[in-house]
């Protein structure tokens, strides 16, 4: 089991930055690179969510970030403080395909999240948000 604990600022530097250093700790192993890929891309999301929505842009707060791989699995948890998140539904991507002048600009991270991770959960309880990530490794 390896387990990694991180505190960053609401800062999309310094999302950027907290990747890279999951890069340079190799904390991924020997994971295969395509797996990566999607578990850095809904990081990135999710913690743009954070900074975006929670906190409003805010630079002056901080996002906790747990990684820890169990067996085959890893189990990514970011922790804040920010705005609750008030819908918590699984998110759909409705647009029209054939209209690619109106494609939406936003609202795709957490659709994007749902389609590449095997499982999600989302709490609040006493003013801090928790949003958990599951990826199986297999």
């Amino acid at each position: 089991m390896n387990k990694f604990n991180f505190t960053i600022k609401s800062r999309y530097s310094k999302v950027t930055d907290l990747i890279n250093r999951l890069r340079l700790m190799n904390v991924y192993g020997t994971i295969k690179d395509k797996i990566k890929g999607e578990i850095e891309l809904c990081l990135v999301e999710a913690l743009n969510n954070v900074v975006k929505h929670s906190y409003k842009e805010d630079p002056n707060h901080t996002i906790q970030i747990e990684f820890e791989i169990i067996r085959e699995r890893i189990i990514i948890k970011i922790i804040e403080n920010g705005l609750k998140r008030n819908n918590t539904d699984r998110p759909k991507l409705e647009f029209d395909p054939d209209d690619i002048e109106n494609l939406p600009e936003g609202g795709m991270g957490l659709y994007i999240i749902d389609q590449l991770m095997d499982k999600t959960e989302y709490q609040s309880v006493n003013g801090q948000n928790i949003f958990t990530m599951y990826k199986n490794l297999n």
